[in-house]
């Protein structure tokens, strides 16, 4: 039992965050307590180390990438040109902040897109003195669909890179099977969003108050090396699994070219930037990975396996609903990447064929990424996102967002498994 009270004292304080207790510190205080009372063997760390360091090296090189390319303007110019193209009509504008915070969340992981288009979104609204209903309009969007349309890639969200190690998913099969359910999601949240929010939106804004985006460019070279480097980046994903290289070296060296690039300009500091990646993260993954290492050998996650192979067996939609369904449920109350680690490990050891097993990885993925939405605490982003609107002004209470997940999440989450599932079969 000394297991699964460290898991539940160690994802009480990750939630709560008492007196701003950092995560990752929770996370450590816990895999070193599992140690003392046994629940984990030394002889764990090499193994969670393995499983978690290509997911972590991953998404904190992106997340490099996009303070840098942030830092140049290139997601402020890439805003700006929405705006105008939205001419003047409120709900396009939406429908396309919507359509690029995808595509943002899709190539620089939900976390590195909450960072910079939360901030991004506000200053539009501000620019176009956007009403407060308007402003929140717009920031749920952008806090929403950066988890919500994370799927499609590996390198699209944390638990999309633990899971797809896990299961040794290379990255075209991955994208092969995830982008059309992304797609899928992506179709959901623009309908339940308008639904929502289109009363608040307003019906024309002037483009004439924008200022021209090439004026919040900061550093051109950087700015054209981002244009560059992106292309070689996905190319280089793509390339990696048949050349055997993780994805974690692939985007440590897209991140470090852009870095040599912005250490010649003048206009900005790559070491200020640098000094802002979330470290942090590598902690908190290994630790919390350990703390729920230490469930699977109490035999805990052995049951959760059983139960959703006992679906399974009723056929792929039932065991793609249960899977999916349960890590959401998780998620949203325990956060998603202990939520999505206690999963993994309880289908890794259940009595499933290879092509179940692999489906049930996905599903797992569509759960973890779209669940947390429920609740404020659960995903590290949500937690990010309300922690940037609070320093410029914007107050969520968690009342309010409660109110707006339990409205938004079921139909995006039941959209995208029904669309795993159909693809599947």
């Amino acid at each position: 039992m000394s297991a699964l009270l460290v898991f539940l004292v160690t994802v009480a304080l990750v939630v709560w965050q008492p007196r701003g207790l950092k995560p990752a510190w929770t996370a450590l205080g816990g895999a070193a307590l599992g140690l003392l009372l046994g629940a984990v063997r030394p002889a764990d760390i090499p193994a969670v180390w393995h499983a978690t360091w290509n997911a972590t090296l991953t998404l904190v090189g992106l997340i490099v990438m996009s303070l840098l390319l942030d830092e140049a303007g290139f997601f402020r110019w890439a805003a700006l040109h929405l705006a105008r193209w939205g001419r003047g009509r409120g709900v396009v504008l939406f429908v396309l902040l919507i359509v690029f915070t995808a595509l943002v969340a899709a190539l620089f992981a939900n976390d590195g897109a909450v960072l910079i288009l939360t901030p991004v979104a506000l200053e539009l609204a501000g620019v176009l003195a956007l009403s407060r209903a308007a402003t929140l309009a717009f920031a749920f969007a952008v806090g929403f669909v950066v988890d919500a349309t994370s799927l499609p890639l590996p390198v699209s969200n944390l638990v999309n890179i633990v899971v797809a190690d896990a299961f040794h998913l290379d990255f075209a099969q991955y994208a092969r099977v995830m982008v059309p359910v992304d797609a899928a999601a992506l179709l959901a949240c623009l309908a339940v969003l308008l639904a929502v929010y289109r009363r608040a939106l307003p019906t024309s804004y002037d483009p004439a108050t924008l200022p021209p985006p090439g004026s919040v460019v900061r550093s051109r070279g950087l700015f054209l090396a981002g244009w560059t480097v992106l292309p070689l980046l996905l190319a280089g994903y793509f390339l990696a699994d048949p050349l055997g290289v993780p994805l974690g070296v692939v985007t440590t060296l897209g991140a470090a070219a852009l870095w040599l690039v912005a250490a010649r300009s003048r206009q900005l500091s790559s070491r200020a930037v640098l000094g802002h990646a979330p470290w942090d993260v590598v902690v908190f993954a290994l630790g919390m990975y350990l703390v729920v290492y230490g469930l699977r050998g109490a035999g805990f996650t052995a049951g959760y396996g059983e139960l959703v192979a006992g679906a399974a067996g009723h056929g792929t939609l039932a065991g793609v609903l249960a899977a999916g369904s349960s890590v959401a449920a998780l998620s949203a109350l325990m956060n998603n990447l202990p939520a999505v680690l206690f999963a993994l490990l309880g289908v890794q050891g259940a009595a499933l064929t290879p092509q179940v097993r692999e489906g049930l990885a996905y599903a797992l993925i569509v759960g973890a990424d779209i669940g947390p939405k429920l609740t404020p605490t659960g995903s590290l982003a949500t937690l990010l996102w309300l922690f940037l609107l609070g320093r410029r002004g914007v107050r969520v209470s968690w009342g309010e967002y409660f109110r707006a997940g339990i409205v938004l999440t079921p139909p995006v989450l039941l959209a995208a498994l029904l669309a795993l599932a159909a693809f599947l079969r």
